[in-house]
């Protein structure tokens, strides 16, 4: 989750993540370059004469039109990649549906018989102690560890935003329609989120955390909550 003064993003927690903030290294890194080379000419026109040779060259219209088209392609190709690869549905393990409610979330693994259950936020005044204000529920998400997961997200009411930033997933819940996105889990560990669509009054009110366990604890907590 982000921390006090945090710079960058969180620790990347999924694939895709990790994707994410290497193509943002990599849009910045191609910043810099751009930006370096329009302040070194800036710089060279404010000490050095122009002469109308230089104003007038074909070279440096032919350089100033191709210069940008491979910018574009240097950030459209990895852009691209990362676009196909969010989009990819393989064969998931495990199929998940994410309901918005104001101001809840419904879970339903439709791989199981009878596993469904609302996740609110947990009050301040129920809040034990050293978890985390606002973002805290009372049922987690709880699923298995580098295991492809399904999830398919709808609304009941109004517009909701199903996000996980340190999973690379945001994804809208409409209603009447069914969105689906899928992501894998790299490590064990808890991650939040919150609805990142406004939808009314508590808004701000509805967190997600998705807890990624080892197969084995999972496959425990699905038999507790199914009997």
């Amino acid at each position: 989750m982000a921390n006090h003064s945090q710079l960058g993003f969180q620790d990347a927690s999924s694939p895709i993540m990790e994707e994410l903030v290497e193509f943002h290294d990599h849009a910045l890194m191609v910043a810099l370059a751009i930006c370096s080379l329009v302040l070194y000419l800036l710089a060279l026109m404010l000490m050095e004469k122009l002469s109308s040779n230089t104003v007038d060259a074909q070279e440096v219209e032919l350089i100033w039109t191709i210069l940008p088209a491979i910018v574009l392609i240097l950030l459209a190709l990895p852009s691209l990649q990362i676009l196909y690869m969010m989009d990819e549905i393989d064969e998931p393990d495990l199929t998940l549906k994410a309901i918005g409610h104001q101001w809840y979330w419904t879970y339903e693994y439709t791989d199981f018989k009878d596993l469904t259950f609302d996740s609110y936020m947990l009050p301040t005044t129920e809040l034990p102690m050293g978890h985390f204000r606002l973002l805290e529920v009372d049922h987690r998400v709880v699923i298995p560890m580098e295991s492809p997961i399904r999830i398919i997200i709808t609304a009941d009411d109004v517009l909701h935003s199903w996000a996980v930033p340190t999973l690379g997933v945001k994804t809208d819940a409409i209603p009447g329609r069914l969105n689906q996105t899928s992501f894998i889990t790299t490590r064990p560990g808890i991650f939040y989120g919150q609805c990142s669509e406004i939808c009314g009054a508590n808004h701000s009110y509805m967190p997600i955390v998705v807890e990624s366990t080892p197969l084995i604890h999972f496959e425990s907590w699905s038999a507790l909550l199914s009997s």
